[in-house]
């Protein structure tokens, strides 16, 4: 609710909009509100129990969750944003379908003035007396006479609020043009309860209805919202009013509109939708890419999933003020702009990968999410994990020169490191008030459900599971769903009714399924329960650790939760059904075994030097090699590291390292394997290498260690020497190559290897005097600029440039290189300007602070930043978001030592459940730094002793 003194200072248009629409129902003037004996508050003899609202009176709901007694079908919204002003009025009617006989109508409203709220009923028109109760952003609607069970009514509220200065909700955004001009507009995010805060209405997902917005504007903007605009109508005053068409069905957060001075360009797909695309004047010629790819990504789909897209128009609109990465709002989905904005001449072929995933990822919510949306937030991973999956499925098909297969393992292995803590959460997990509802927008959610999306389809065959993908998004259009009917979905595809209704594809499989005999990997005929498999993987948090044990041609095989803490009870109880694939010496054939039970066994037809689990990573799991199977696995890549997969190799790195922190293997062993890392060449498995060997040294830089610090980061930079010595400075390759290449160049400049300063400073210099007009190959910038950032004169002149520029990935690769920078000064003062946002956006902030912790020169800054700016911080990015997760995690995981985990522990502590000290995010902050003690005291003798080993055999080859 905004206050009464800030409603006498509105500045609304000639005849508040509010007035001007409600006025033709408020001559109809009503009874005053004045309850009869026979009205009946839902548990009034509990009055004494129930929540007391603004009034004073007890409001007659106690619950957060909505009540079902009445549904929303229709609203019909009216909104006017007030630029100037900052604040914004509306009136909306809400269509209501009544389920039970009742007299209370609950519904949300949060932070907004409400007025003028009255009940059309077929009796006539009815004031209605309002109860706030902000608590649960609740609205109770009193009605002095009953709705009666299958009637039709209506409800009208008229509101006001401001426009919200954080990044949710209907908020404020601006931009600068290159003459320096600031701009303003309003742009909406309501994933996942934030509609509330823009017009009254059900809140909740399963709440869907049908949507009518107008829009009141003044010339010099531009509106635009889910649907195509049917026509603009002039209003007194010179505003206009744009009319938009009716919605299909769908839920709240899904709503969005924009009112801007965008400019667009447009294309028609080959099924006839027209794609817009939407940015700032001066950066309209950076779209074209993102148009093309947009294009051809709604047409796959479309005829993927065997369901036209239902709407006549996708709008993708790049916002100068977004917090998250992008949102999939129906129709109109809205993108940071570095998630949109592709310049061929200055973008990367990391900034090629990113948007292209990212405008995929949206446009599969469109079906996954829009059409079937999940009944409650619990299954939020039923949107998030399929959208994340569907990134990768499509991309292989439609962009195939991207090899965004050789990039899918980052995010299972991202996934597990959350996944390990004890304070994870199941997949599917209960959640109640906003911020746990937030705090589901994870690596869980996202990561861990492609992940175990991606076994799935391996599980099934890709055949199998796009038919009952298929099947799944054609019995719940329009609904919503949970767990259970996905599984149901994806099992017994080939059903006698299935197949009448099927499409050609569907057919053919099933047809060719039954002529041969066997053709199924796992299963005989349809016996396949799909959800008591999955069940164990989407219920129980956390993932398996297989061990395995090769005795001749016996495997023996048991399973055990791994976890990453020094207490072993939260790992008992835990049993999944792993779909383990399994390749040996011997043979290239995978062969597979379905493990249901704790230990298990099974028979190899010969004996054999080595066997390798999980083929290709396509299981959520890990595998640890008992007796000498790690030893049979080492000498493996060290003599023919290629009869192995690049994901295997990578997938082999992860586990062994990872198996040190519990302590199955000793770290010399995963040292021993990672001396093959010389001669590898793969993208995935090279950056796994240094995923796992760089934070060993940044561990130390928190600690006075320099010696044993040195020789760690001379040890990685020796080991992938020959590799960067490969690289050439250009932009030739793959994406793969390139990507490596950028990452290998900028880790051997940040690690002071010679050769690659005295180039990368040559070309800063170069740059500088050219004033920034000299071209440099995009894929080595961030190597340039990094070593350009070293000095203050450098320093300025990046920022300069940063200032200036309009190319988004541009800035963002110099705001990396700034905060990696050891100029302590800068690296506080732009922290402080992020914070402000006016010259660095404040969207920003998080990257920044958390680059500035990575950096050995700024953790200290960083920390002390977070602790004094946090109220600040959670107000504008919200308590329990994946963003404030980003800050606490990102700021603390390098912390070992147990001075760190009582300064982290006596900050975090002081807070009230209010302001954060309930988030998830701080109990595997704790688990981590408490990991990484653990580590650090059992390991740092072993490593300096194996390095101090390495190299004596080093100088002893070198005589």
């Amino acid at each position: 609710m905004i206050s009464a003194e800030a409603a006498c200072r509105r500045r609304s248009c000639p005849a508040s909009v509010v007035t001007m629409l409600v006025a033709p129902l408020l001559l109809v003037l009503f009874v005053p509100f004045s309850p009869s004996s026979g009205a009946q508050l839902p548990n009034q003899a509990k009055a004494k129990d129930l929540p007391i609202a603004t009034n004073g009176q007890p409001f007659p709901w106690d619950r957060m969750r909505l009540p079902t007694t009445v549904t929303p079908l229709h609203y019909d919204l009216a909104i006017h944003p007030n630029l100037t002003t900052l604040d914004f009025t509306g009136v909306v009617r809400i269509e209501l379908d009544v389920h039970e006989d009742t007299n209370t109508v609950i519904l949300h409203a949060k932070q907004m003035q409400i007025s003028d709220v009255f009940l059309l009923a077929p009796e006539g028109i009815k004031r209605l007396k309002v109860l706030e109760y902000p608590r649960f952003h609740q609205l109770a609607l009193l009605s002095d006479s009953v709705l009666i069970k299958g009637r039709k009514y209506e409800v009208h509220l008229a509101f006001a609020a401001n426009l919200s200065d954080s990044f949710h909700g209907f908020y404020k955004g601006s931009y600068r043009t290159s003459s320096g001009e600031v701009r303003v507009l309003a742009s909406t995010q309501f994933e996942a309860t934030f509609a509330r805060g823009a017009f009254p209405c059900f809140d909740e997902p399963a709440f869907k209805a049908n949507f009518t917005i107008r829009i009141i504007r003044e010339p010099r903007h531009i509106a635009i919202s889910n649907m195509p605009m049917v026509k603009t109508v002039e209003l007194p005053g010179g505003l206009l009013e744009d009319h938009f068409d009716t919605t299909v069905k769908m839920s709240t957060y899904l709503v969005a509109y924009i009112v801007s001075d965008f400019k667009s360009v447009s294309k028609t797909t080959q099924h006839g939708v027209k794609i817009s695309i939407y940015a700032v004047p001066e950066k309209i010629d950076q779209t074209a890419f993102a148009l093309d790819a947009a294009v051809k990504l709604l047409d796959f789909y479309d005829d993927y999933f065997d369901i036209p897209y239902p709407l006549p128009k996708q709008d993708l609109a790049a916002i100068p003020d977004f917090q998250s990465g992008a949102m999939e709002n129906w129709g109109l989905t809205t993108y940071r702009e570095t998630g949109l904005l592709f310049d061929p001449e200055k973008s990367s072929a990391s900034d090629k990968l990113g948007i292209t995933k990212v405008i995929a990822h949206e446009l599969a919510h469109q079906w996954f999410g829009n059409l079937v949306t999940m009944e409650w937030w619990n299954d939020l991973w039923l949107n998030e994990g399929f959208a994340k999956f569907m990134e990768f499925v499509s991309l292989d098909i439609t962009y195939p020169e991207l090899h965004v297969d050789d990039f899918f393992l980052a995010k299972c292995f991202e996934a597990m490191e959350v996944d390990s803590l004890s304070s994870s959460h199941p997949v599917s997990t209960p959640v109640e008030n906003p911020t746990q509802i937030q705090e589901m927008f994870d690596d869980v959610s996202y990561d861990k459900g492609a992940c175990i999306l991606n076994m799935l389809r391996d599980f099934l065959t890709p055949e199998a599971f796009e038919i009952g993908i298929v099947r799944y998004l054609k019995r719940y259009s329009y609904q919503n769903t949970v767990n259970s009917h996905l599984w149901e979905s994806l099992t017994n595809i080939c059903s006698s009714h299935d197949l009448d209704e099927g499409r050609l594809k569907h057919t053919e499989f099933c047809s060719k399924r039954k002529t041969q005999s066997g053709a199924s990997k796992w299963y005989s005929g349809d016996e396949l329960d799909v959800r008591a498999i999955m069940d164990t993987w989407t219920l129980q948090e956390g993932f398996p650790l297989v061990t395995v044990e090769v005795r001749g041609r016996e495997v023996r095989l048991s399973q055990e939760r791994y976890l990453k803490t020094d207490d072993p009870s939260p790992s008992e109880g835990f049993l999944w059904q792993i779909p383990l694939t399994y390749k040996t010496s011997a043979s290239n054939t995978v062969h597979r075994f379905l493990l249901k039970t704790k230990t298990d066994f099974l028979f190899l037809p010969e004996e054999v030097d080595w066997v390798k689990f999980n083929v290709d990573m396509s299981g959520y799991y890990m595998v640890h090699y008992a007796g000498e199977g790690w030893n049979s696995i080492i000498k493996l890549l060290q003599h023919s590291h290629t009869a192995l997969s690049g994901n295997d190799r990578a997938n082999l790195i992860h586990n062994v390292f990872q198996l040190v922190s519990i302590e199955k293997v000793r770290l010399d062993t995963a040292l021993e394997l990672s001396l093959y890392l010389s001669r590898e060449t793969k993208i995935m498995a090279v950056t796994q290498g240094f995923g796992e060997l760089v934070p060993l040294y940044k561990l130390m830089e928190k600690r006075d260690m320099k010696v044993l610090e040195n020789q760690m980061k001379s040890y990685i930079v020796d080991l992938f020497q020959d590799l960067i010595d490969q690289q050439e400075w250009n932009d030739s390759g793959s994406v793969s190559q390139r990507v490596l290449r950028s990452y290998l160049l900028l880790f051997s400049c940040v690690r002071n290897y010679a050769p690659c300063v005295t180039k990368a400073t040559q070309l800063f210099n170069q740059w500088k005097d050219s004033d920034g007009t000299m071209s440099l190959p995009v894929d080595i910038t961030m190597a340039v600029f990094v070593i350009g950032a070293r000095t203050p004169e450098g320093w300025d002149f990046l920022f300069e440039k940063y200032r200036h520029s309009l190319q988004m990935s541009v800035k963002s690769r110099m705001k990396t290189a700034m905060a990696v920078s050891p100029l302590q000064d800068k690296l506080k003062w732009m922290m402080e300007q992020s914070l402000i946002g006016e010259i660095m956006k404040t969207q920003d902030l998080p990257d920044v602070v958390v680059s500035v912790s990575k950096n050995p020169h700024g953790y200290q800054l960083a920390w002390d930043f977070l602790r004094a700016n946090w109220h600040t911080m959670i107000k504008k990015f919200d308590l329990g978001s994946s963003t404030i997760s980003y800050l606490v995690t990102g700021v603390t995981n390098q912390y070992s030592t147990r001075e760190m985990l009582d300064e982290v522990r006596s900050f975090f502590g002081s807070l009230t459940e209010e302001t954060g000290s309930e988030m998830r995010c701080i109990q595997q902050a704790y688990e981590t730094i408490e990991d990484n003690i653990r580590w650090m005291d059992k390991n740092l003798p072993l490593l300096q002793a194996w390095l101090d080993k390495r190299n004596r055999r080093v100088s002893h080859e070198d005589l």
